[in-house]
């Protein structure tokens, strides 16, 4: 299943600067670790302005119940307000479907 994952992250003001630098990196790790899984498809920053960002993913699981427990591990979440969007194939998708595992075989 493929999810549409809006993210709104809001830095509370009292907060260390030193644990936000923390948070963003460990954040962009596991980025890049569901990434190489197969689970964070694309990112996209919406806006920016300081202490506050908006962005919008395009994620990858196999229910939502995987794809809320994959937010929830997020670093930044505790700061995050997340809108999330079980999308489905439409029929007029320009993007052909990714072709089944069966094997053509060989004519002859």
């Amino acid at each position: 299943m493929e999810f549409l994952v809006e993210f709104h992250l809001t830095i509370p003001p009292e907060t260390d600067p030193a644990v936000v630098d923390a948070r963003r990196q460990a954040e962009t790790a596991a980025s890049a670790q569901l990434a190489r899984a197969g689970k964070l498809v694309r990112l996209w920053t919406v806006s920016r302005s300081p202490g506050r960002w908006r962005g919008i993913g395009l994620y990858r699981a196999v229910s939502k119940s995987e794809m809320d427990a994959l937010l929830r591990a997020l670093p930044l979440h505790e700061w995050m307000r997340v809108a999330v969007t079980a999308l489905e194939a439409h029929p007029n998708d320009p993007t052909p479907e990714p072709a089944s595992d069966v094997a053509a075989s060989p004519s002859g």
